[in-house]
């Protein structure tokens, strides 16, 4: 775990934790960051999850010794890493609380702190406290992805105590790349809010950060400009890569069918295609794969008058998180009412700057050779 002479980290790893904010599933768990900042003052920043509060308490004296602590920074008052607030104090009885405004206004939904007032220091847009050699610097970052967010630039050692951005899902004793599991926790977390992000890259541009300490996963310590970029293409709804993603809901097995056909066929034009059967593929997948990609593929089954419900969750989930600028194709099924296109394209008009493909195809359960010329066509377009 990287270090230096003055930053310490003393988060933990939580190998248990199988939802992450109570609905996203994780394979490899996660990790809570914290640090340490050991100067002439000495500063925590951030605490994490009650879960682990033992560990991180242990962690925290085994860095500081008997020394008290000075500063609390409060980046983030999400619980999985604000549940220790009140503990410290009582602790750390002198400790100041560094936080924003809007900090202060959430505190006390969460803990009654005696003599908050006292304790409190509020900060505003590229204030300084010095606490010895080092100096800490506060940017805001409202809505990335909570309203009191702001994130601290050290100067002096070129760290961005970045607060949820940059993070990921996983432990920091799993290595699986960083790609992935990060696309998937900031489109489904910080997603909506690109807007947000695109104004907080604005004012990290003009800081000089060698190193990003996240509240959750690795802290990046090079080829910082592919993080970055990545956080742009993602915060602008841009695609990664040119490609089709096709999601499909399917109950016997039909419209699983097309959709394999439909991908070899655009395979077969040489473009790249990935399909998810969403009653199976976790939504937060889906939704990741789905911003990955320049085109999408809808392809579902009618139920119910309506839409099988594994697409409409997905539907959902992507009209929340703000899904735009992309080609998109319907494909539905229904053996004597097919309802899933009109369904489909309801939640599609809702989104930004979105292509429509045409033409809708329609199943009626196994595809006619009309259908597979209507794919056909489609697999150019897209």
């Amino acid at each position: 775990m990287w270090s230096n002479t003055y930053i310490k980290y003393i988060g933990a790893n939580d190998h248990d934790l199988d939802l992450f904010e109570s609905q996203y599933p994780i394979s490899h768990g996660v990790s809570y960051n914290s640090y340490v900042i050991v100067d002439e003052k000495i500063v925590v920043m951030d605490t994490i999850d009650i879960r682990k509060s033992e560990e991180w308490l242990n962690n925290l004296a085994e860095k500081i010794g008997d020394r008290p602590v000075d500063y609390l920074v409060i980046s983030h008052l999400e619980p999985d890493h604000a549940a220790n607030i009140l503990e410290l104090c009582k602790r750390y009885p002198n400790m100041r609380l560094i936080g924003n405004a809007q900090t202060f206004n959430m505190l006390p939904n969460y803990f009654d702190i005696e003599g908050l007032n006292e304790k409190k220091v509020v900060v505003k847009e590229g204030d300084q406290i010095s606490i010895g050699k080092n100096t800490l610097q506060f940017f805001m970052a409202p809505m990335v992805h909570w309203p009191e967010v702001m994130v601290t630039y050290v100067p002096e050692e070129k760290v961005l105590f970045s607060a949820d951005a940059f993070g990921k899902f996983g432990t920091l004793d799993y290595e699986d790349g960083w790609v992935d599991e990060a696309r998937r926790y900031y489109l489904n977390i910080v997603g909506k809010y690109g807007m947000q992000v695109q104004a907080l890259l604005k004012k990290l541009s003009g800081l000089d950060v060698q190193i990003i300490c996240p509240l959750h996963g690795p802290i990046l310590t090079e080829n910082l400009g592919y993080y970055i970029n990545l956080y742009n293409t993602w915060s602008s709804y841009a695609p990664e890569e040119e490609g089709v993603f096709i999601a499909y809901s399917s109950i016997y097995g039909h419209t699983a069918h097309a959709a394999g056909l439909l991908k070899d066929m655009i395979e077969g034009l040489g473009k790249k295609a990935k399909v998810a059967d969403l009653s199976r593929v976790p939504v937060s997948q889906a939704i990741a794969d789905a911003f990955k990609y320049s085109s999408l593929v809808l392809a579902s089954a009618s139920y119910d008058g309506g839409v099988f419900p594994s697409m409409e969750l997905f539907l959902i989930e992507l009209v929340h998180k703000n899904f735009q600028n992309r080609k998109v194709a319907i494909m539905q099924n229904g053996s004597w009412g097919p309802s899933a296109a009109r369904v489909i394209q309801g939640y599609v008009d809702k989104m930004k700057n979105m292509t429509l493909v045409e033409p809708i195809v329609t199943l009626k359960a196994r595809e006619t050779e009309r259908n597979l010329e209507e794919m056909a066509q489609i697999a150019e377009e897209l």
